[in-house]
């Protein structure tokens, strides 16, 4: 596996030249974590962020009664816990991979001091925080003013990209549930009430688009009263 290639498709680290590319690698430790592995957990200490080089991650909060509410999937080129080794320095939720993965850590010390010699890494940096803050708060807006349905839709038209009709679930549907803010059960609801409707048609974790116009519709409806 080519570990600076990866690196060069992460937004953080885009347009950097191989000496900058060597230099992460110098500090960086590759890790094989297995599926359920808990890598950090929501207040402990930042001692490092990580990218995903192959699998996928879940970062997810619990509720006081233990209930799982996943925050983000992180895919290959994917970074999580950035944010963390800055301000109070905890770690902000859990994460642990959703099946066998590789993954760089890159050190908060080490990393830090690259920051100071490298105003790139930093631009990069601070455009990729930007993008998160965008996506939580688009998750409170789906959360407080839009209904399983919407929440939903939306979801769909994000992975399609607005123009692809076939898609692929990259998740279990329990998952999805909980990253909508819902359980698995009305989740199903509505998965059959959208294929009822014809606006799309579902067959395991494969999902086909049928009306783009009417699922972008649903997916800017917000909830009634």
């Amino acid at each position: 596996m080519n570990y600076s290639q990866i690196l060069k498709t992460c937004p953080f680290f885009a347009g950097l030249s191989d000496v900058d590319i060597e230099a992460l690698m110098g500090i960086a430790r590759v890790r094989e974590s297995s599926r359920g592995e808990l890598l950090f957990s929501d207040g402990e200490k930042a001692v490092g962020f990580f990218v995903v080089l192959d699998g996928k991650v879940k970062v997810y909060k619990l509720s006081p009664e233990g209930k799982e509410r996943i925050l983000h999937i992180i895919h290959p080129g994917g970074t999580f816990a950035e944010a963390a080794i800055f301000a109070d320095g905890l770690y902000p939720a859990y994460a642990e991979p959703l099946q066998s993965s590789k993954l760089l850590f890159l050190p908060k010390e080490g990393f830090l001091n690259l920051l100071m010699d490298n105003g790139r890494i930093s631009i990069n940096m601070i455009a990729g925080l930007s993008k998160f803050l965008r996506q939580f708060a688009n998750q409170i807006e789906d959360l407080t003013f839009k209904d399983v349905p919407s929440r939903l839709a939306r979801y769909l038209m994000v992975l399609s990209e607005g123009v692809k009709e076939s898609l692929e679930l990259p998740i279990s549907k329990s998952q999805l549930a909980s990253n909508l803010g819902t359980v698995s059960e009305t989740l199903s609801r509505t998965l059959r009430k959208l294929s009822e409707d014809d606006l799309i048609s579902v067959s395991g974790k494969k999902v086909e688009i049928l009306d783009f116009d009417r699922l972008e519709e649903l997916a800017e409806k917000c909830k009634e009263g």
